[in-house]
């Protein structure tokens, strides 16, 4: 043992041994990706830890310490080769780059980018057992009927309350007498090795469980309800794994890493299909950009006064489903992220909690509650839900009791076969048959307010509602960031949502800039802030000029189905033919939007209404719709862009105009904003589908749920991170999703572009460090396109054969 170490009893070594461990558990920690609770799914890079460090070395150093793979099989570059992915002349010049030049089908067979990861050993797999049934058992969301006792005092003094009477922990080490603090224990464990070892120990033991890990992370730095009410820390969680380990005869001495000997040439090869792969999506996308772009430029015609704008979020899924309402009328559609620019926490009438409705990177800044207004509708809503209610606790009552479920089985036992039947073998028909009975109960915005108008009062430390001064900047700050200077009779802000059933993964295809929920409410609020008088005047002072016939309302549409649901309640009479004519419209795009998704997924288009709904339906459906698989691109720049493009669901869409943009404060606002949560969705795509096992969560087949929190693969163990199989394959071998790093296109110039990366290293980093890519379409510079390279350099993103030469004053660009 080092000199350094915890002995000598004395006040000032004490508190700087217990200070060494704090920073060294904060550190560790970092290399764990945060791992939201499940019923409100976050899409986040799970090597956000080693994001200060380039790609490839990040994905090497992640598969010593989580055993993961880093890059796509060389049967997927196979197959992207094969299928044209790939274009063939970018892969060479890729691999002659890096000094190869035999053909490819030879590298591909001396490429192997797996991974040998440590299996722990048996006495090690018994502590991880006895653990993660104290984990699930502390950390459950109410669906235990038998809670854990003494939670409210954290999870190490819980642990520790409970540790005597668990026969299956040795009566050992230091777990037999625990100390009162989680940080003696530690140090007790810690004894032996000395500090310069005590990191890489913390962050083998934080890896070993990376999905708990992950989860307790997020829920200490969120500190929400459950948080508060049961407290759980890295440093208790720790202490009671190390003690374990102890407790089990278990070194913890840190390895040395894996061998990594083999395995640089293969990821140098890895590195350079993935590259081609990438180069070849991103000129496509960015050729036809620029194309638009100069088309556009040379347009002068003055578009008329749309009948509508529908703004949707820049999710993929928004893309198929707005190219075929533009196709039904004549609409404009818009693209913002979901969460409507309103980072806000949401409490709806029914809801026992409030959600955060605004991406992880904000934290909430108003608190809106939804509230009754109309009285009988509200008392119908009740009546009738809460009979529903009543008649389902009684079911619950009957089946978890021990006095009365075997009696009620016998009795219900007929019953129950032929509801299951039916849901099995006729879900949709079943569906039709909920929805009528749902429709006997009011929907709550049919009845309720949302408390947008600040009302001097707090929750918490959240102001209720908003002040009109902040209702005008978001107001102003959308339009600013969409480029707006015309406005339409009819202005929907459309949020979105999933329809599945029996699905744990629920929330992961509801809106991720609203942390995993719906985004109707957040349509709602921005709605009713630009339909105020008061708004509206001071946003005609900002230079909006809103005419008195225009109406704002919210929508939702659902991705699994593509129906949109329009909140109307308060659209005047005045309206009533465009409303008429725009669900007319929405009916005809959904049925085309629909055909295309159902083929999507090995369906016929014919049916694609049909096949759609039954999927909603479908309890035994593992994939009712595909999410964001297939994401590759995000677009920043006007619709007119990609209209006319068939994108094919896989890029984001932000609208935005550079002209209405002079000092650049809008492009800087979706460049750190929207552009690094899109590089979060993507980076978890990506690595759930090239090492699902490790990064993702395995067959929702063979997935159980635990505590509402997450899942195991099996009856127990670590929880999994990231996205199922199903959300990623279409077969065991053949991934629908192209595993490839998101690549933004935006139509700016690029000094402006440049301007925002200076001042931003943390954006720059991503850049410097190949988590994603950046290329410019200049709209001053002969509509040239500029690839970022490093350190604020740019390259030609591709030749343009009719350009002029290069305009003076162009930023630093590499020799390409």
């Amino acid at each position: 043992m080092s000199t350094d170490g915890p002995i000598e009893n004395t006040e000032g070594t004490v508190e700087s041994t217990e200070a060494t461990v704090e920073d060294g558990i904060e550190k560790a920690a970092t290399t764990v990706g945060s791992v939201w609770p499940i019923h409100s799914f976050v899409t986040a890079n799970p090597l956000s830890g080693f994001e200060d460090m380039p790609f490839g070395e990040a994905v090497t150093q992640a598969a010593d310490l989580l055993g993961g793979r880093g890059y796509p099989s060389p049967d997927t570059f196979r197959a992207a080769l094969d299928d044209g992915q790939i274009d063939p002349g970018v892969l060479e010049s890729e691999l002659a780059e890096r000094g190869y030049e035999e053909d490819p089908e030879t590298l591909l067979e001396r490429m192997d980018t797996g991974v040998e990861s440590e299996r722990p050993t048996a006495d090690a797999q018994r502590a991880d057992h006895v653990l993660t049934k104290w984990l699930s058992a502390f950390l459950d969301e109410g669906r235990a009927k038998w809670p854990m006792p003494n939670r409210e005092d954290g999870f190490y003094s819980a642990f520790r309350s409970v540790a005597t009477y668990d026969g299956r922990i040795p009566d050992e080490g230091v777990v037999a007498d625990l100390p009162e603090s989680p940080i003696e224990a530690i140090e007790s464990v810690l004894e032996p090795y000395p500090e310069s070892q005590w990191v890489p120990v913390f962050e083998e033991q934080f890896a070993a469980l990376p999905g708990w890990t992950g989860f307790l992370k997020q829920r200490a730095a969120d500190d929400g309800a459950w948080q508060s009410a049961y407290p759980a820390t890295l440093e208790g969680y720790l202490a009671v794994r190390l003690a374990l380990l102890d407790a089990f005869g278990v070194d913890v001495e840190p390895s040395t890493g894996a061998d990594s000997a083999g395995t640089e040439e293969a990821d140098d090869l890895a590195e350079a299909f993935l590259s081609a792969w990438e180069r070849s999506y991103r000129t496509e996308v960015v050729e036809a950009v620029a194309d638009e772009s100069e088309a556009l430029a040379a347009d002068d015609d003055d578009a008329g006064r749309p009948d509508a704008q529908l703004v949707f979020c820049i999710d993929t899924r928004s893309e198929v489903l707005r190219r075929h309402v533009e196709e039904a009328g004549d609409y404009e559609t818009h693209g913002y992220a979901g969460f409507f620019g309103i980072p806000m926490e949401y409490r709806g009438y029914d809801s026992e909690v409030s959600v955060d409705a605004c991406p992880p990177i904000l934290e909430p800044q108003h608190r809106v509650p939804e509230v009754p207004t109309d009285r009988d509708t509200q008392a119908t809503h009740d009546r009738r839900s809460g009979l529903r209610e009543a008649a389902s606790e009684v079911v619950g009552t009957l089946k978890t009791n021990p006095a009365t479920a075997f009696g009620f089985v016998e009795s219900a036992g007929g019953g129950y076969g032929l509801a299951l039947a039916a849901r099995t073998l006729l879900p949709g028909r079943v569906r039709d048959l909920l929805d009528a009975a749902g429709d006997a109960v009011p929907d709550t915005h049919e009845f309720c307010e949302q408390v947008v108008h600040h009302q001097h009062s707090y929750a918490g430390d959240l102001p209720v509602g908003l002040t009109h001064e902040e209702q005008v900047e978001y107001a102003a700050a959308a339009f600013d960031l969409m480029g707006w200077d015309r406005f339409a009779r009819l202005v929907v802000f459309t949020g979105h949502a999933s329809e599945t059933a029996n699905n744990p993964f629920d929330s992961s295809l509801d809106c991720g800039a609203c942390a995993g929920n719906p985004g109707g409410p957040n349509a709602r609020v921005l709605a009713t802030i630009c339909n105020d008088d008061d708004v509206r005047a001071d946003l005609r002072d900002r230079g909006f000029d809103i005419p008195e016939d225009t109406v704002f309302l919210a929508g939702q549409h659902n991705t699994t189905t593509d129906e949109v649901e329009l909140y109307d309640g308060d659209v005047p009479e005045s309206h009533a033919a465009d409303l008429e004519r725009l669900r007319a419209d929405l009916a005809t795009a959904r049925e085309h939007a629909a055909a295309e998704r159902a083929e999507s997924m090995g369906g016929t288009a014919s049916t694609g209404v049909d096949e759609t709904e039954r999927r909603a339906a479908d309890w035994a459906e593992t994939r009712p719709e595909w999410g964001l698989a297939g994401n590759a691109g995000f677009v920043v720049g006007p619709r007119e862009l990609t209209s006319d493009l068939d994108l094919d669901g896989r890029a984001f869409l932000h609208s935005y105009d550079w002209s209405t943009d002079p000092e650049g404060d809008a492009l800087e606002a979706i460049l750190t904003g929207p552009m690094v949560v899109t590089q979060w969705i993507n980076a978890q795509y990506y690595f759930s589908t090239v090492d699902n096992a490790v990064y993702g969560s395995g067959s929702k087949v063979t997935q159980n749920p635990v505590g509402n929190v997450g899942v195991y693969q099996g009856n127990g163990g670590d929880l999994m991170t990231g996205l199922p199989l199903q959300s990623l394959m279409a077969a065991d071998d053949d991934p629908y999703h192209q595993p490839l790093r998101l690549s933004t296109v935006v139509h700016a110039p690029v000094d402006r572009v440049a301007d925002v990366l200076a001042d931003h290293e943390e954006v720059t980093e991503l850049l410097d460090n190949d988590w994603l890519s950046l290329t410019v379409v200049d709209p001053t510079r002969d509509h040239r396109a500029f690839h970022y390279e490093e350190e604020l350099e740019w390259a030609p993103g591709y030749e343009r054969a009719e350009a002029g030469p290069e305009t003076p004053n162009a930023p630093a660009v590499a020799d390409d």
